[in-house]
């Protein structure tokens, strides 16, 4: 991979890109540069050979590929003073910024760079992320190598900009939906015999193993389902109670209620 990356923004999101792409040899550490004001807190990456700097402009002069994980308001700042030294014949921009969109970007630098979008969540940190991406005026080549990038995050899926707002709710949220079921069931483990270390490893890796199964399999849920529940049993008793409770129905109220709250707010 001889592909040069700068990662504008070395907080807890960019840190997390540049170790995943380090651990998962999909380019050379020094292949790779990072910024941010105090560049002290990046020494474990300076360690591992990746180059840092707290000048954004050398950043960009450097690579071909710059991947932007600012602040939010701090993007078209940002981009403006970028600008000058950013060439859409040799660069291409991937924005991991939450509710900024490619026409922000493009109000900037205009209409000529490839762009993409990227929406990872927090699991990132382990490459175990879900991040979706859009692109705009991008080749099948610009295409496969920002895929193949993510893919060592985690899981990439291409959709629709306008189903970034839905994607943030389904894959960001839908991590602290995920850890409040879990956290639920370490309480009800509790209650029925179990310390809280023992619950929680038992609940957690239930949830990791059922995921796995959807993923490998590429099956329904309710077909994994139907393969636990026998007649008159102890599962499609609590399933039952669950929904009669409106396990379902408020899980789903949940999702459309925070993807609303996006939208409003914008």
């Amino acid at each position: 991979m001889s592909k040069k990356i700068a990662i504008i923004g070395g907080g807890n999101l960019g840190t997390a890109i540049a170790e995943g792409l380090i651990s998962s040899r999909f380019i050379s550490p020094k292949h790779i540069i990072v910024t941010k004001r105090n560049i002290a807190t990046l020494r474990s990456l300076e360690e591992k050979g990746v180059l840092v700097t707290s000048d954004n402009e050398e950043a960009v002069k450097y690579a071909d590929w710059v991947i932007l994980a600012v602040k939010p308001f701090q993007v078209k700042d940002i981009l403006s003073k970028l600008q000058p030294h950013l060439n859409p014949e040799k660069h291409a921009l991937v924005s991991v910024i939450t509710g900024v969109w490619i026409k922000d970007i493009q109000e900037v630098l205009g209409n000529n760079f490839t762009l993409f979008r990227a929406m990872p969540n927090t699991a990132i940190a382990i490459q175990q992320s879900i991040t979706c991406i859009c692109k705009h005026n991008a080749s099948v080549e610009q295409e496969e190598f920002v895929t193949n990038l993510f893919d060592q995050l985690g899981k990439t899926v291409m959709i629709e900009e306008k189903l970034m707002d839905a994607a943030t709710v389904l894959g960001a949220c839908g991590t602290a939906y995920a850890m409040r079921y879990i956290r639920a069931n370490i309480q009800g483990g509790i209650e029925i015999g179990f310390d809280a270390q023992t619950a929680s490893l038992i609940a957690a890796q239930t949830v990791k193993g059922a995921a796995e199964l959807l993923l490998t399999r590429h099956t329904h849920p309710e077909q994994e389902i139907d393969k636990v529940t026998t007649p008159k049993g102890c599962t499609i008793a609590g399933l039952n109670e669950m929904e009669h409770q409106g396990f379902s129905s408020s899980l789903i109220k949940g999702v459309v209620t925070s993807y609303k709250k996006i939208v409003n707010d914008m």
